[in-house]
């Protein structure tokens, strides 16, 4: 069919560029197969034009592989065409690494190609060359650019997802520290943000692979579970499609029936949800019935449920309640003879290709380019998420939050008059909330769920009728971050409590400062506001109002700005030991006093001399170890508190960014013979594995092999004929504990072994 189209096609008589390599020129005559098959009426030549433009600009330049440059972008437009896009969109595809690898600016592509690709190829352009102070700074600011551009042109962002598939998809080429990165970002920000495009094809994808990456023991521990798997399960679906597809044509039903075994990593994540074998995971086998009406979708269901009994509870209907990316089906799990489980998709054509594609499924840009209203649906959250990205400087801040926003599981509630309100996960009636109205979750004092009474950190559910009761002038609790799940809620708190929090500390660093300058007969009326904001300038603040902040936090001392604003006024032994530290991303000097000793004399010794003898102690929520990402948060009284970033708490405790303090580990001792010994870290493993006798020999074995201290032992039985057993070890860093780790999971019979953080 292929064949005939491009040869009856008006621009089949067009030269194609060449590359001057066979295989990439067959790759583009198959690129433009695809889009005329898709889209035939689209003009070809603009892309024939893209690419000979790439070929001309990219020439020379190799990919890690040793492979032409050219493949990358070539193969980023295959992704776009198979996805059904425009001839603009593949041409700016083409297109999306000339401005940054190349001397092309983009108004010459604008001249050459038109408004629309320089927009949206600047608009996928990456960041590189602007210097960030850290990695997560540059991220967080990739991430912006591309939020704010896909709202102005969602072709943007479908682009960008495809150049990272096709970066996943080579990925072996890179040095194991980069794919590890690359991966992490790919699972924490593009596989949920292809999800909440309803792009359901292209997250499978993006998961698994970054999954081999991420945890490469794992990845090939569950693919070899699967493939023994693979031949049994295949001939059980071949046999339930069978029915499924007589019982069809007996109804005189007209659809069709496909059958999937589950992603690797979909079902790496019920494993470690639920602590199960693989042979338990419900849904590891899957069929799908793809019907040509809405109605036909329930006839269909009907008739399911009359050939198996279905499992209670596992029944959702997505048709009259779509996700927020706009997915629609209904699923139900259905018990066979034997004890079997499986799960089936009912849906229409319609409906698989928005779950398949997503927003891609809709695109059809019209003579105006405007989007069609299910994709300003679509959109919506995206707005949302700009609301409260852009009142947020702290970029860690903003990639958590951005995480959380972009969850995969939401709870779908009611107002008392029907209005369906979407939230995620365990969300609380304080989210429900503040996504009616910010006034209305400040003033929240209580709440109604299905007409009872019920304290604020409840958890919905599904079908809940929610009414929130509030009093004017009462004000949000710190407490609620502990329980808030929604991005708007967090981020609505967090404000105002920030705003709050400061003018209290600016309110106590005033009477702080005035109480020392009256202690040392000291008068502040002969300073001017240029005399602070010369002081703030050295440590690193904007003017008066930052430094007096600072001082009500606890992090800087009221007797070393009153030693500044008047040289000798204070005793010199008391205010000789502190520097100025420097307010957010920038490490500060207080922190380089951090990094000189944490650690460095033991765990018994963390007290950091200056900063009024500032203590410096491992958070006990998460016992961070050496190697790991860690933060330091300034308390009050107590000193500085590390945390490991992983840390559940470490968001609830950072909403006052300027009491963050950048903190990292001080240089391992050495191994020469005067060398101190190196610091160890209690930690506690647990292995869930089948029981069987001689387990804890194995397991002591491997463990004193590897030169590493046992503290304790305990053993607790488990479901299923499994036994869990607790170890705590003393390990020196991270890369020790992960070695430790993998060994112990190749022990027979283990199921997982996990890290526990409190001890």
């Amino acid at each position: 069919m292929a064949a005939s189209a491009l040869a009856v096609a008006p621009e089949a008589s067009v030269e194609n560029p060449k590359s001057g390599s066979p295989l990439l020129d067959a790759k583009f005559v198959h690129l433009l197969e695809t889009v005329r098959a898709n889209r035939p009426a689209d003009d070809l030549n603009l892309i024939r034009s893209a690419w000979e433009f790439c070929i001309e600009k990219h020439e020379g330049q190799m990919r890690a592989s040793g492979e032409p440059y050219i493949g990358h972008p070539l193969e980023v437009g295959q992704v776009l065409a198979e996805l059904k896009m425009d001839a603009t969109a593949i041409a700016a595809g083409l297109l999306h690494d000339a401005v940054e690898d190349t001397d092309v600016t983009a108004t010459e592509i604008a001249r050459k190609f038109g408004e629309q690709v320089a927009h949206i190829v600047e608009g996928v352009t990456k960041l590189d060359k602007i210097k960030f102070a850290n990695r997560e700074d540059h991220q967080a600011e990739n991430i912006r650019k591309m939020l704010l551009a896909m709202v102005t042109d969602l072709r943007v962002v479908i682009i960008k997802l495809a150049d990272r598939l096709h970066n996943m998809r080579t990925l072996e080429h890179l040095a194991p520290e980069k794919q590890k990165r690359i991966a992490r970002e790919t699972l924490d920000v593009y596989a949920p943000l292809a999800h909440r495009l309803g792009m359901g094809k292209l997250r499978g994808e993006l998961e698994d692979l970054a999954f081999r990456y991420i945890d490469p023991f794992a990845y090939t521990q569950l693919s070899t579970e699967v493939e023994s798997l693979r031949g049994e399960g295949e001939a059980f679906l071949q046999r339930i499609v069978g029915t499924i597809e007589a019982k069809l044509l007996e109804a005189g039903v007209k659809a069709r029936v496909e059958s999937r075994i589950k992603r690797l990593y979909s079902i790496q994540q019920k494993l470690v949800a639920h602590n199960i074998p693989v042979e338990q995971v419900y849904d590891l086998f899957a069929v799908r019935v793809i019907t040509e009406s809405e109605p036909d979708c329930y006839g269909v269901l009907g008739l399911l449920h009359s050939l198996w009994r279905p499992v209670p509870g596992r029944f959702k209907d997505f048709i009259a309640m779509p996700r927020p990316n706009l997915y629609q089906s209904l699923h139900t799990t259905l018990i066979v003879q034997g004890g079997h489980q499986f799960e089936v998709q009912i849906r229409t054509e319609d409906m698989h290709r928005v779950a398949e594609e997503g927003i891609a499924a809709h695109w059809k840009y019209k003579a105006t380019d405007t989007v069609t209203a299910k994709d300003e649906q679509r959109l919506a959250w995206v707005r949302q998420l700009m609301e409260w990205q852009m009142e947020m400087s702290d970029p860690n801040e903003f990639m958590s939050t951005l995480r959380i926003d972009l969850y995969p599981e939401e709870v779908y509630t009611f107002t008392p008059k029907g209005k369906v309100i979407v939230l995620p996960k365990d969300a609380s009636p304080v989210d429900f909330a503040y996504a009616i109205h910010t006034d209305v979750g400040h003033a929240t004092v209580g709440a109604k769920v299905n007409s009872r009474i019920v304290p604020l950190r409840s958890r919905l559910r599904n079908g809940d009728i929610v009414e929130i009761m509030t009093q004017a002038g009462h004000a949000p609790s710190r407490d609620w971050l502990s329980f808030t799940k929604s991005s708007r809620a967090r981020n609505k708190i967090k404000h105002w409590l920030n705003e709050n929090q400061r003018a209290r500390a600016i309110e106590i660093g005033n009477k702080l400062l005035q109480r020392e300058a009256r202690r040392f007969k000291l008068s502040l009326e002969k300073f001017k506001g240029a005399d602070y904001e010369r002081i703030a300038n050295e440590y690193g603040l904007g003017n008066e109002q930052d430094l007096l902040a600072g001082i009500g936090f606890g992090k800087y001392s009221a007797r070393q700005v009153l030693n500044k604003l008047e040289p000798g006024s204070t005793a010199p032994a008391e205010v000789a030991a502190a520097e100025p530290g420097v307010v957010g991303n920038t490490i500060s000097h207080m922190s380089d006093a951090v990094k000189r000793v944490f650690f460095g004399k033991g765990a018994d010794s963390l007290q950091v001399e200056g900063q009024d003898d500032l203590l410096v102690y491992r958070a006990r929520c998460c016992n961070p170890i050496r190697g790991e990402e860690i933060i330091g948060y300034v308390t009050r009284g107590k000193g500085v508190a590390v945390h490991a970033r992983s840390c559940p708490n470490v968001q609830n405790l950072l909403y006052e960014a300027d009491r963050r303090i950048e903190v990292e580990w001080s240089e391992a001792p050495g191994t020469t013979p005067n060398a101190p010994k190196q610091t160890t870290y209690p930690v506690k493993l647990v292995i869930l594995v089948d029981d069987r006798a001689g387990l804890l020999r194995e397991f002591t074995a491997i463990i004193s092999e590897d030169g590493t201290n046992i503290k304790s032992v305990e053993t607790r039985p488990a479901e299923d004929d499994a036994v869990n057993v607790d170890f705590v070890i003393e390990t020196v860093d991270l890369r020790h504990l992960t070695r430790l780790t993998q060994n112990l999971r190749k022990v027979p019979g283990v199921r997982s072994v996990h890290r526990v953080q409190k001890i």
